[in-house]
């Protein structure tokens, strides 16, 4: 295939627009939205990093059954109305300003809300890339949405905190807000006609649906490793970037619209890695340049908690940005692999089993550094979730990943007798 070839193939022109404006919305909320609890209702630590639990905790309440319904149904609807569901929830807090009724558990419901339409989209969404591309456009397709998605982290939060320097945080949730609705129409414009996901047998269940694709990520040595991988990082990573906000304006003493571009800074790596990660994987080989990668991750998170006025700044930019590029190469890779890996009729089954793990531990490190931090100091808890993070590579190394150049094309024989009997034999959904 010719490099660049997907840039002439409109439908994934579509999605890479919808995703992409989508992600820079989010990302305005994903500062915008503590702002508006520090500066607007005066929230304590706490209630900042309930904030955060609140948007991810839905993983942990609808995660497996969502994998199993996104398999019987088309993903494009699916994702549109999350998306409309989104701008609804969003529009609601400026509109809430507006009369003088804003409080503290709106937002918690407005994050809530949006983290379980969150939960369907991005579930569709994986499932859904490999319906528009041949197999082997997929990496280029990941590489492609994972490095606009990267370039999100860097403009939402300098958005964000200049929107919120010039007219105020809670004007930056309308800019979410519209970024959903544009979402919703290019995914509407969308030509490609999706196979009608096929009907499960009477005699299949919905706990023997999601059952499959547990089993599935829990036989699989790569997929096993990647998973508890995933799930121990984000305590560290999530951990410290739910207080990051509180820790930046509280104890750091910056403007919000310095939060904002340091937040940014924090995220550029992420852009550099996007690119980076088809070509690290094709010159070191993708296990080996995803075990490099989680070692760029994790020990430079210990610079984070070196944050001071003036010339200090340059610690957490710097740790952030080795962060952000070693996940975002990570990432990009993990996605093209599990996609390509699994059987398309557990794609969503899998993914949202994986993300599951990977996500459901986002609330409980997002509520320990809330703790954290009301108890030792929003420093203490910064530096030990980024104490944390700096180990998690040693899991990566514990697995199979350290034997091999590359990751596998297919599972091994011991994890596909053990699934695709099972489905096929009572017509599998897709």
């Amino acid at each position: 295939m010719r490099r660049g070839g997907l840039l002439r193939h409109r439908d994934f022109r579509l999605l890479w627009a919808a995703q992409t404006v989508s992600s820079v919305g989010s990302n305005v909320t994903a500062v915008a939205l503590p702002l508006v609890a520090v500066a607007v209702l005066d929230a304590s630590t706490v209630q900042v990093a309930v904030l955060t639990a609140a948007a991810w905790l839905p993983w942990l309440l609808v995660g497996l059954p969502a994998g199993a319904w996104v398999d019987r149904l088309p993903r494009r609807p699916v994702m549109i109305i999350c998306d409309l569901v989104s701008a609804l929830l969003f529009l609601s807090v400026p509109v809430a300003t507006l009369f003088g009724a804003l409080t503290v558990a709106q937002l918690l419901l407005v994050a809530l809300g949006a983290g379980l339409a969150r939960v369907f989209f991005e579930t569709a969404d994986q499932v859904y890339l490999p319906v528009l591309l041949r197999p082997a456009q997929v990496p280029e397709g990941n590489a492609k949405l994972q490095a606009t998605q990267t370039a999100s982290y860097v403009v939402g939060p300098g958005l964000a905190g200049l929107i919120a320097q010039a007219v105020g945080a809670v004007a930056a949730l309308l800019l979410d807000a519209v970024s959903f609705l544009v979402s919703a129409a290019c995914l509407a414009r969308i030509r490609t006609a999706e196979p009608r996901p096929a009907r499960a047998g009477r005699s299949r269940s919905l706990r023997r649906e999601i059952a499959d694709g547990v089993r599935f990520v829990a036989r699989d040595p790569y997929l096993r490793v990647l998973t508890v991988f995933g799930a121990a990082s984000n305590i560290g990573l999530i951990g410290y970037q739910a207080v990051l906000v509180v820790f930046l304006v509280r104890d750091v003493r910056l403007a919000p619209g310095v939060v904002g571009l340091l937040v940014a800074a924090m995220s550029a790596g992420g852009v550099v890695g996007a690119l980076l990660a088809s070509l690290a994987g094709r010159r070191l080989g993708t296990a080996r340049a995803m075990l490099g990668c989680a070692v760029l991750s994790g020990p430079p998170a210990l610079l984070i908690p070196l944050a001071g006025p003036g010339a200090a700044l340059l610690w957490p930019a710097l740790g952030g940005l080795l962060i952000s590029l070693g996940v975002a190469v990570n990432n990009v890779l993990k996605g093209s692999f599990r996609q390509t890996y699994t059987p398309h009729h557990l794609l969503g089954r899998v993914t949202v089993s994986m993300q599951l793990l990977n996500y459901g531990t986002i609330p409980l490190a997002a509520l320990l550094a809330g703790a954290l931090g009301t108890v030792f100091g929003v420093r203490t808890a910064v530096l030990a979730m980024t104490a944390w993070l700096a180990v998690t590579p040693l899991i990566l190394f514990a697995g199979p990943l350290r034997r091999h150049r590359d990751l596998p094309s297919a599972p091994p024989a011991s994890t596909r007798d053990t699934t695709t009997p099972a489905v096929a034999a009572s017509g599998p959904a897709r």
